[in-house]
């Protein structure tokens, strides 16, 4: 099943890239899903942590996802996916969403806070090093999102909050110097 859900999100991300480089995103789907590997996980989370991203970036619906891989699945990718970011929400202004987005995440199963944990680790990593302007905003929201993912897998919330201070760090370091 875990093969299937990475052909799934493989053909419903297509070419699609990450936003900093041209790395096709399926590589982030699968960082993200060899994470959550290293700590104690299910099938289940495997292929959510793969199919995280498909409803929100790609035309996938949740119906799709629960007909193709059932209820289960379908629940962990429906709790990953951000429902602020939709048009019933434009109105609010990106500060007013995020806010509304970790306090929905509190609210998540411990499997999709373990998947989250993963994906902010990578997103993390990534954004530090590819757009240093962006992370100056996006540090101080996954300082915010990790403490709402309490709950998650312990030692992926120590991850998270480690690659979150080396980023606060690593940009209080170059502000200094400028």
């Amino acid at each position: 099943m875990e093969e299937e859900a990475l052909e799934f999100a493989r053909k419903a991300h297509g070419d699609q890239q990450r936003k900093y480089n041209e790395e096709l995103y399926i590589e982030h789907l699968k960082r993200v899903a060899e994470i959550v590997k290293t700590v104690p996980h299910t099938t289940e989370m495997i292929c959510a942590a793969y199919l995280h991203d498909v409803v929100e970036d790609t035309p996938v619906s949740l119906q799709d996802i629960q007909r193709k891989f059932g209820g289960k699945i379908a629940k962990l990718v429906e709790e990953l996916t951000d429902e602020y970011i939709k048009e019933n929400y434009q109105h609010l202004n990106r500060k007013a969403r995020k806010k509304k987005e970790v306090e929905r995440l509190e609210k998540i199963s411990a499997e999709a806070k373990t998947i989250k944990l993963a994906d902010v680790i990578d997103n993390t990593r990534d954004i530090l090093v590819n757009d240093r302007n962006f992370a100056r905003k996006y540090i101080p929201e996954m300082e915010a999102l990790t403490e709402a993912l309490q709950g998650g897998n312990f030692k992926l919330l120590m991850r998270a909050c480690y690659e979150v201070q080396r980023g606060n760090l690593e940009l209080n370091l170059e502000r200094q110097k400028v």
